[in-house]
């Protein structure tokens, strides 16, 4: 193929467009695959869904974004752990608290964010963690608090204040609705605005040139304004955790 056709190929509208969409889309599975296998666990990224680990309540992450405890609404970082490697303890405002542990609730599909507070070892080997929200008042779920270290999906090392929220927001109906809207004004826009000012394309001019003179057929385009919706894919690869 020669320069020249690979040039006028380039400035194709459908092909500006096909090469964009899968440019994000290799960015954003890109980067959430990368993260599973750089920070060695299935869910690297969560959201939090309740305050059981607030220690202040009732819960507020507004209110109270640097305590350094969990709120709704933060968005976690996971990594993989050797659960031998797990630190548990209680938690102390002035010393150091327990590792906090993402993990499968037994027996269900639910994720639990909760501290790790004690250990349960057999033949000098942990088996299991005795679990807590900060903020509740005694282990639990499940029962007693009780997880076996193959339902632990990894440990919090890093926690972003409100960004969650984001999330959460898009997983309620509400939130499902206003990106459905967002996503058809956009698509309104692309096709609508190009007829109604009758701007044609960069490229236009060279097509008539080449065709003569042809029946204006409205192309789409990217604007600067505009988001793919494949920019939301990670929150919906996102699960949500509840603390309870």
């Amino acid at each position: 193929m020669s320069a020249s056709r690979l040039g006028r190929l380039w400035r194709d509208d459908s092909f500006q467009t096909v090469v964009m969409i899968f440019f994000i889309v290799s960015v954003v599975f890109g980067f959430w695959y990368g993260s599973r296998l750089f920070l060695n666990t299935q869910y690297p990224m969560l959201a939090v869904a309740s305050g059981s680990m607030s220690v202040t309540q009732p819960d507020s992450a507004w209110s109270y974004p640097f305590v350094p405890t969990l709120h709704t609404g933060d968005l976690i970082i996971i990594e993989g752990v050797n659960p031998q490697d797990v630190y548990a303890a209680p938690y102390n405002a002035s010393g150091r608290s327990g590792d906090i542990l993402v993990f499968q609730l037994p027996g269900s599909d639910e994720l639990i964010v909760h501290r790790a507070i004690e250990n349960v070892t057999s033949d000098g080997k942990v088996i299991a963690f005795i679990t807590q929200g900060d903020g509740n008042s005694g282990p639990g779920p499940p029962a007693n608090g009780y997880v076996p270290v193959q339902y632990v999906i990894g440990k919090v090392v890093m926690r972003i204040p409100w960004v969650g929220n984001v999330a959460l927001f898009m997983r309620n109906s509400t939130g499902v609705l206003v990106i459905v809207a967002i996503i058809l004004i956009l698509i309104l826009i692309e096709f609508a605005l190009p007829e109604v000012t009758g701007k044609k394309p960069a490229d236009e001019k060279d097509k008539l040139v080449e065709k003569g003179a042809q029946p204006e057929v409205p192309t789409q385009y990217f604007s600067e304004g505009y988001i793919p919706v494949f920019a939301f894919f990670p929150f919906y690869l996102t699960p949500s955790p509840l603390g309870c």
